[in-house]
């Protein structure tokens, strides 16, 4: 294989469609679809019942690494402020 012709990532589709995709949603949280593993800093897998998920990226949530809503309540805004 060469750089204009990577290797498949393990997971992805033999269409190539990646096997996970992730959406940045503005002001808010990191929405995480389809196959796809969250695991601690130890390498432990944290439990997943949903195919999509929400990562907080506020850093407020008490339920991290998963969204609770709470950038709703801090105004959190992923677009720095105007000069």
């Amino acid at each position: 294989m060469n750089a204009a012709d990577p290797a498949p990532r393990a997971g992805a589709a033999r269409t190539g469609t990646p096997a996970a995709s992730i959406v940045a949603c503005p002001d808010g949280p990191l929405l995480v679809r389809g196959e796809f593993e969250v695991v601690t800093p130890d390498g432990e897998a944290l439990p997943r019942t949903r195919r999509t998920v929400a990562l907080c990226r506020c850093g407020a949530s008490v339920l991290k690494p998963y969204c609770d809503g709470s950038h709703k309540l801090i105004g959190f805004k992923t677009e720095p402020p105007a000069p």
